[in-house]
């Protein structure tokens, strides 16, 4: 059901080890490119035409227009189950209580007596958020995606999330009722590739944006990379993982329980354990013959993804070895359940997301822990961040310099010019002065 990878005896000496030996999902999103551009190129041409044509090739429906009217957005609020929505405003609360305090103040350095440099944080004008809507639905995306853009004080933001064909080619009406809840009353009834490009050149329905942020398949990902210079983006996300370092203190059921709820996501879904201990190796192992199969999406989501190669078990010889072996692999989400959990996360260094001790599963962070779930994957959170208020923010230095400081390190500016044979950047300060600007031969 889950293969092996056995690190130990020596494999791991001082953190160095073969990291190409640690399982990972193949995403080839260079090869999809290709598929993508003759699409967003359709879109930037023929607009909102193009979206229609899109919607009925790829979604299986037929639309008149691609925004979704706002009588639709309040319906879908009215209609949404109580315990749901009780559900999604307490998750909206606790993502607001964390992403708040991201807020960034603005800062003045006095360099010198009448220098300043103030960094000022702006906020991105106007962004899109993509909310995926393919095997499953996914309004905590809306929550995780809108919270921290409203909290960096973002003033125009819209939300596009796949034509559902059971739903008369509206997104879903979990995500719509997400959105009202959230005061989003922008929405756009558009997925995939075709999705991203109608952020990236606007249509007749929808102005372009600044910055698109959220999750979404390989198509999302690719015209991501395409598209990556006209619109900002915050990464080009792929299958979900969970790294788990467990010592002998671990339940495995908790384990083998936490490693099938990220395998529900995707046949892609990579699930992998660390351990020092070959006991409970053995036991995850039994935990999962019994526990996958029984769950909702084993047979087309779940055993395939433990099957898959970028799902295993890894043993190492100690938990040090174990600490280098998921700082090497910087997983989307890491668990960490040893004894003295905390001191062990303590020196964790790579990974989106790190879930202390046994009460606190991936599960929570998806929806309920107050932090973003949208999470560097493929290894990128060893240099990228998880989407936060800092990604809607820009910011922007601001130089004052009166007379007197300006003189008082001018002939720093020249000397540094003229030693990068840029003498007109010199010159622009002797302007300024008693200085003979040189004149040009």
């Amino acid at each position: 059901m889950i293969s092996r990878i056995d690190l130990r005896g020596g494999a791991v000496t001082d953190g160095v080890f073969d990291r190409d030996l640690l399982p990972r999902a193949e995403l080839d999103v260079e090869a999809a490119l290709e598929k993508v551009r003759p699409i967003c190129e359709d879109v930037h041409h023929r607009g909102t035409a193009a979206l229609i044509d899109y919607a009925e090739k790829f979604d299986g429906v037929t639309i008149e227009r691609v925004r979704v009217a706002p009588e639709a957005i309040e319906r879908a609020l009215a209609e949404l189950d109580p315990a749901v929505r009780a559900a999604l405003e307490e998750s909206i609360r606790r993502a607001r209580l964390v992403h708040r305090e991201q807020r960034r103040t603005d800062t003045t350095v006095t360099v010198v007596p009448g220098g300043t440099v103030t960094e000022r944080w702006v906020p991105v004008e106007r962004v899109g958020l993509y909310v995926p809507g393919g095997r499953a639905v996914y309004p905590s995306s809306v929550v995780m995606n809108v919270v921290p853009a409203q909290e960096a004080g973002v003033s125009s933001l819209a939300v596009a999330s796949p034509p559902q064909a059971a739903f008369d080619g509206l997104p879903h009406p979990t995500i719509l009722a997400a959105c009202a809840l959230l005061g989003v009353d922008e929405v756009y009834a558009a997925g995939g590739a075709q999705a991203i490009a109608m952020f990236a050149y606007g249509t007749d329905e929808c102005r372009p944006a600044q910055l698109v942020t959220g999750p979404g398949n390989i198509w999302v990902a690719a015209a991501k990379r395409l598209l990556k210079g006209r619109i900002g983006i915050d990464a080009e996300a792929g299958p979900t993982e969970i790294a788990i370092l467990a010592d002998d203190t671990a339940d495995p059921a908790h384990v083998a329980a936490d490693l099938i709820s990220q395998a529900e996501h995707d046949p892609l879904a990579a699930a992998v354990l660390v351990t020092p201990s070959e006991a409970l190796a053995a036991a995850v192992e039994a935990e999962l013959k019994v526990q996958a199969p029984a769950a909702r999406h084993a047979e087309e989501r779940i055993l395939p993804a433990l099957a898959g190669r970028q799902s295993a078990i890894v043993l190492v010889d100690d938990l040090d070895a174990g600490l280098a072996v998921v700082d090497a692999y910087a997983a989307e989400h890491l668990e960490i359940q040893t004894a003295d959990a905390s001191a062990v996360a303590a020196r964790v260094r790579n990974a989106g997301a790190v879930f202390v001790g046994p009460y606190a599963p991936v599960s929570l962070g998806d929806y309920c822990a107050g932090s973003n779930h949208v999470l560097p994957t493929g290894g990128c959170a060893c240099h990228s961040s998880g989407l936060s208020v800092q990604s809607f923010l820009r910011g922007i230095h601001v130089v004052d310099y009166s007379r007197d400081a300006l003189a008082e390190v001018t002939r720093h500016v020249v000397t540094l010019a003229e030693a990068e044979d840029l003498p007109a950047h010199g010159a622009a300060l002797k302007a300024r002065f008693d200085w003979k600007v040189p004149q040009s031969k």
